[in-house]
């Protein structure tokens, strides 16, 4: 918020009250947090705002999309090597319209995008955002749940415009990070690291998100694993002894675990988060550096899970640790639960 504390927001900006606050709108959340700052100006107040605002009109696009002929290729291939549908270029849009909007964000790196696109050049706009607008494109067409992801940082230095090197810092340096799950309803999920993750619900009959999921902690256990098991030929040997693992017939443990794999980031990362266990998306043979993107992708979920008690890791290392060296970095996934995640670690360092 304008003239925050340097680095991440402290603990008073999300510490919830003794007393439950399900109920309360995303904006009154967001505005008691300000009053913990008496010297803030409002900016990062504001740009939370404009998220939320951002994924109402997302939501209203994605609902009507079968309607509005916005389903479907555009024939063209983003940055990443991939057929762009229709809603990405709306989500994309749609987001940098909102950030925009106030002058509070400097720039924004979109998994859409090449580079960063600037937003404003005036040097009191201190933040950037990185984004996957649309998260889960290939379920579009077929009505299963997608998403958009997002993190803040606030830019190095108070000057206009911002660089690469506002982007390409490790995760975290993340302010706040989140995501927005399209599903059977609309749900926002936000943490700024240290008070706790929140999840909001949209009631699209009076236009807002209301808080439905307070302090949200990832059970222990769960007995569940999430993995592109159509990837199985690839994988390196470690990820197929684990895989072997969880498949195993042993009561003590509570195996063999249930297989739950949407193929949208979002929706499986999100039930991983509310349900336990541990979803994967290892290193293998085809990507050997790893298939999701490090900024918009690895690095907002990593911030999320550990807020919320979980652990975030390459299968080697901490992501939220990773030194990014390009915008569109890939890297493996490993979330979870703590003793889900160490498991997994034991397997890919050959103990067990």
């Amino acid at each position: 918020m304008g003239t925050e504390p340097e680095g991440r927001l402290t603990q008073s900006w999300t510490q919830p009250p003794a007393a439950s606050r399900v109920g309360i709108t995303l904006e009154t959340y967001i505005l008691d947090g300000m009053m913990g700052f008496p010297e803030a100006t409002g900016a990062f107040t504001s740009l939370l705002n404009q998220i939320g605002l951002a994924a109402k009109l997302i939501t209203s696009k994605v609902r009507r999309a079968g309607l509005a002929n916005i389903l479907g290729y555009t024939g063209e291939t983003n940055v990443q090597g991939e057929q762009v549908q229709k809603l990405d270029e709306v989500a994309n849009e749609t987001l940098l319209s909102s950030l925009g909007r106030r002058g509070h964000c400097a720039a924004v790196a979109s998994e859409e995008l090449e580079e960063p696109r600037v937003l404003s050049t005036d040097p009191r706009a201190r933040y950037v955002v990185v984004t996957d607008p649309l998260d889960g494109s290939s379920n579009i067409d077929v009505n299963i749940s997608i998403g958009t992801i997002f993190g803040i940082l606030r830019k190095k230095e108070d000057r206009a415009g911002a660089e690469a090197a506002d982007f390409l810092r490790p995760g975290r340096e993340l302010l706040a990070a989140g995501y927005v799950l399209y599903g059977s309803s609309t749900m926002l999920v936000i943490t700024t690291g240290v008070g706790g993750v929140h999840g909001f619900t949209y009631d699209p009959t009076v236009g807002e998100f209301f808080l439905s999921h307070e302090n949200i902690r990832i059970p222990s256990g769960g007995g569940l694993y999430s993995i592109n098991e159509g990837n199985s030929g690839r994988w390196t040997e470690e990820v197929r002894r684990w895989n072997a693992w969880v498949k195993e017939e042993d009561k003590g443990t509570g195996r063999p675990y249930a297989c739950r794999y949407v193929g949208s980031l979002v929706a499986d990362a999100h039930r991983t988060l509310l349900k336990g266990g541990l979803f994967a998306y290892p290193a293998d043979r085809k990507n050997q550096r790893g298939k999701l993107r490090l900024l918009y992708e690895a690095n907002p979920f990593a911030f999320v899970f550990e807020a919320a008690g979980g652990r975030a890791t390459t299968g080697s290392e901490r992501i939220l640790d990773i030194e990014p060296t390009e915008l569109h970095q890939r890297v493996p996934v490993v979330l979870g639960g703590t003793e889900e995640v160490t498991l997994f670690e034991e397997f890919m360092r050959g103990k067990r």
